[in-house]
């Protein structure tokens, strides 16, 4: 059996400044909320919806950066499609010199796109340099 990655969107998030707790009983927390996203794909487009969307990212003494996101968007048709995932990146030298690798799952009431709540995806993510753009090619997994 042989694993396919069919193309589903490219997203391009910017990110606010990070708010930083150090030293929580889980490990350093980076919260980063999103300012604005776009999914751009052949079978999925659209933009962030409201402000709700953030990383609450979870660091360890070692630099294992560990993702919990969640979001809302709607497509450029006017349907509403919760996303959420959870992933892994090695921050050990730094942002954004390693890439972020993460699972996501979407919901949705809307028929056009019921489709999407029977996917797997996964995606790798790229930082900018100033650490403000995140770029994700996401696939689905089948």
């Amino acid at each position: 059996m042989t694993i396919e990655l069919i193309p589903l969107a490219t997203a391009r998030i910017t990110l606010a400044e990070p708010f930083i707790l150090p030293a929580t009983p889980s490990g350093t927390r980076i919260i980063a909320e999103v300012r604005s996203g776009e999914y751009e794909g052949e079978r999925l487009r659209g933009s962030l919806k409201g402000v709700a969307a953030a990383d609450w990212m979870t660091l360890s003494a070692e630099g294992v950066g560990t993702l919990d996101v969640r979001a809302l968007f709607e497509t450029h048709d006017g349907a509403l499609v919760y996303s959420w995932y959870h992933g892994r990146t090695d921050f050990s030298e730094g942002p954004g010199v390693k890439p972020l690798y993460v699972a996501p799952l979407y919901e949705t009431g809307d028929e056009r796109y019921t489709w999407l709540n029977t996917i797997q995806a996964v995606a790798k993510g790229t930082l900018s340099e100033n650490n403000t753009v995140l770029t994700y090619e996401i696939c689905e997994v089948r």
